[in-house]
């Protein structure tokens, strides 16, 4: 969907709400997903923005999805526990969220299919026995599409996919047996094919989505929430700086790293860096199973002269604390690693610092590529150690000559474009237009008695013609 689509979309979305208040009476929008804020993840972020739309047209939401992490900040290796007091995440106004414990791992990801499925078996009961809504929308993994799938035909609720990306084309990369490939492949497509709409992040996913036999798909970019990820608020200070053992110029890594996207590539480069910047550091702000491997690529670089850690590891951290150290930083870091099925990934991360004023160090194939180079948004790299140290020394470079008067009109500039082309606040109100739509065409609908009923009367009339002759 083009900008210039979307912003009449979002216009159209307002328009047909304010005049529609007939869903604002009736039952909402019920939302399925195993991530949700205060857990800081690209997910959260879409589906707060959709919240929020939907909320700010007085359509009743409630969520189903997991009690959140604990925010404590372990992890391996150089990772320091947080010494800020945290505030109290709180739910956006007319959204009710219930949360339901769920299996996590030691960095308290939910990843796995035991983990899904902690989730997914009592979400099918909670599905059941929540009041009615007029529509259901889930995010993956394909497990839980194929619990909504289930409960919405159960029901007869109509339901629809947000598809960030496509799990069978990922899962084809790893070392799954490949009867494990043809299960999530099946459900995936089950539950992409049950749905009455899918919304697909971009036209590589549209595209899949469609070869898993969707029928009904609707393009709709990622957006960010560019009040919070701004470049108006607060810096590290210098004694936060010190307790979490930055001490020189760092870049940033915030969010999930998983081995798809290989983070660690980072870590490896710093080495290499350091000998013309010795004091640079990375610091990891996030969680994720590639975590240990992070950890041991960090253990191999020497702590500086003043005895500060290469690099430093920190857990999860609430969306207004990271966007902080995102400030601060000289670059921040986002990685794919080419050819497991996520090339055609457009990172969140990416739209998150550009928001809060700072520029992109981009490793890997992509969409992201395009934009950083057309639209000056930082450095992209190939996906490989020395590509990244050559991207990153001349990050740190650009960095170290920049006077406080030329860091305040790029912050403005990046901020802008991202205003400009992906705000969470546009990209929310689409979903919610769709939503609406959804609802719409299903009210359009005979209910199954009232076709009962019209089917009869056809047999009864056609007994009829034929007694009559």
């Amino acid at each position: 969907m083009s900008t210039a689509r979307l912003r009449d979309r979002v216009r159209q979305v307002r328009r047909q709400l304010t005049t529609a208040p007939d869903l604002a009476r009736r039952r909402g929008v019920l939302l399925a997903t195993r991530i949700h804020l205060p857990e800081a993840a690209a997910a959260s972020f879409r589906l707060d923005g959709v919240e929020k739309a939907l909320a700010g047209h007085d359509v009743p939401v409630r969520v189903l999805t997991t009690t959140p992490p604990a925010a404590a900040g372990a992890g391996n290796g150089t990772a320091k526990d947080s010494q800020e007091a945290q505030p109290a995440y709180r739910d956006p106004e007319g959204v009710s969220v219930s949360r339901w414990p769920a299996l996590r791992d030691a960095s308290g990801y939910l990843r796995g299919y035991v983990p899904y499925m902690s989730f997914d078996v009592p979400l099918l009961g909670r599905l059941l026995v929540q009041p009615r809504p007029d529509a259901v929308l889930v995010e993956p993994p394909p497990t839980t599409g194929v619990v909504v799938r289930v409960a919405a035909a159960l029901r007869g609720l109509p339901y629809v996919w947000y598809a960030p990306d496509v799990w069978s084309v990922a899962a084809t990369s790893t070392s799954a047996p490949g009867v494990v490939l043809a299960a999530v492949r099946a459900m995936e497509s089950f539950a992409v094919r049950g749905a009455q709409r899918v919304i697909a992040v971009n036209e590589e996913v549209a595209d899949k989505v469609r070869q898993l036999g969707a029928h009904d798909v609707e393009v709709v970019p990622n957006g960010i929430d560019t009040s919070v990820f701004d470049t108006a608020g607060d810096l590290p200070r210098a004694q936060e700086r010190q307790e979490m053992g930055i001490t020189g110029p760092y870049a940033v890594y915030a969010g999930t790293a998983s081995e798809w996207q290989d983070a660690g590539v980072f870590a490896r480069a710093l080495a290499a860096v350091r000998r013309d910047h010795p004091s640079a550091q990375v610091l990891y702000l996030g969680q994720g199973s590639d975590w240990e491997a992070i950890a041991q690529a960090a253990a191999q670089i020497p702590a500086g002269a003043d005895g500060a850690p290469a690099v430093v590891m920190h857990g999860l951290m609430p969306p207004e604390q990271a966007a902080r150290w995102q400030r601060g930083a000289a670059c921040a870091l986002v990685s794919i690693k080419p050819g497991l099925g996520y090339d055609f990934a457009y990172p969140t991360k990416v739209l998150a610092a550009l928001a809060c004023g700072t520029p992109v160090l981009y490793a890997g194939p992509g969409p992201v590529t395009d934009d950083v180079a057309a639209h000056d948004l930082g450095w992209v790299a190939r996906h490989e150690d020395g590509d990244v140290a050559r991207a990153l020394s001349e990050a740190f470079a650009a960095d170290a000559r920049l006077d406080p008067a030329g860091r305040q009109e790029r912050a403005a500039r990046l901020h802008g474009w991202v205003e400009a082309h992906r705000s969470l606040r546009a990209t929310g109100e689409a979903v919610a237009h769709l939503m609406r739509e959804v609802v719409l065409e299903r009210r359009a609908r005979p209910d199954l008695l009232t076709r009962l009923g019209e089917r009869l009367r056809q047999v009864r009339q056609a007994r009829d013609v034929r007694e009559r002759r």
